[in-house]
């Protein structure tokens, strides 16, 4: 399924609260490709989401930009009539309550690893926000490393909205170098176990039906036990570019004709000037206007590169 970028000039269709949408739009102007938005909230933008995430997180690609965003963001807020009341501040890594008319939320900022698979995406609200590929691949992982219901519906989300969860899978493992393909989709298989309590905390848009859930994460499950068995194994780590169609697809009957994506520092476009990907943004094409190239796989790393940012 291709990724499109969306209207400028279209409404947001979104499930963010009220205050999280207008918190958005007030710092939408210090964000860049650097720092964006990321988690639950960029991944749920999309109008066919039923999960409305509880804060927002803005990702920076170096941790001496937390504190510089944080300060500038503040004062917008600040200025528009927002209190914000510092919870938790570190070195890379601020947890903020940003309230106004008695409603409030929770905002963080926090330094993430810049490698990913695709630069983030200019955003007519948010400003700019990571890829909903890059969104997806790192629910999978969080899924893996942490049993939250929350993160379940996001993965069967993805799943059905973006690309296959063994494709994600598959390119998962370049991202977190500590799993091989088929030792990520095995812990996975351990989770989807839930009863309706355990939903009963997360802001959804509708029910979630048991029954439905547990047919769609059987079938996801068994769709990557087998792709991750037939796909060359120095392929894993990478997405797979389909050029005649323009999007990142799911192999099937070979890989021939189609792309490896590898991830690196900062994001690479497949193909440079596809639509779908750049946007009338002057930044934007500064950033994400790079040379076209075949990214190599990386080194396997010794330790996966992971957000530094405490638990909650």
């Amino acid at each position: 399924m291709a990724i499109r970028c969306p209207d400028p000039g279209a409404p947001p269709a979104m499930p963010l609260t009220p205050l999280q949408t207008s918190i958005a739009r007030a710092i939408a102007v210090n964000r860049s490709p650097s720092s964006h938005l990321a988690g639950a909230a960029g991944l749920h933008l999309e109008p066919t989401s039923i999960r409305v995430s509880n804060d927002l997180d803005y990702f920076h690609d170096r941790e001496a930009l937390v504190s510089t965003a944080f300060a500038a963001d503040r004062a917008l807020l600040e200025k528009a009539g927002y209190t914000v009341e510092i919870m938790l501040s570190q070195p890379g890594f601020v947890r903020a309550i940003v309230a106004r008319d008695k409603e409030s939320t929770k905002v963080e900022w926090a330094h993430d690893s810049a490698w990913r698979f695709l630069p983030p995406i200019a955003d007519p609200v948010v400003g700019y926000r990571l890829h909903p590929i890059d969104l997806s691949i790192n629910k999978v992982l969080a899924l893996a490393g942490r049993d939250e219901p929350r993160d379940f519906l996001d993965v069967l989300f993805v799943h059905r909205t973006y690309l296959s969860f063994g494709s994600l899978c598959w390119a998962a493992v370049g991202k977190d170098p500590g799993y091989g393909p088929e030792m990520l989709v095995e812990m996975l298989a351990r989770k989807g176990r839930y009863r309706a309590e355990d939903f009963a905390s997360l802001e959804l848009l509708e029910k979630p039906n048991l029954a439905e859930l547990k047919l769609s994460w059987i079938a996801a499950l068994e769709g990557a036990r087998r792709l991750v068995k037939i796909l060359p194994p120095e392929d894993s780590g990478c997405l797979y570019w389909n050029p005649v169609e323009g999007k990142f697809v799911t192999p099937s009957g070979g890989t021939t004709g189609l792309i490896r994506h590898f991830g690196c520092e900062g994001g690479i476009l497949p193909q440079v000037g596809d639509p779908e990907f750049i946007v009338g943004d002057p930044e934007t094409q500064h950033e994400l206007r790079k040379p076209v190239r075949v990214v190599a796989p990386p080194e396997r790393r010794q330790d996966p590169m992971q957000p530094v940012r405490p638990n909650p």
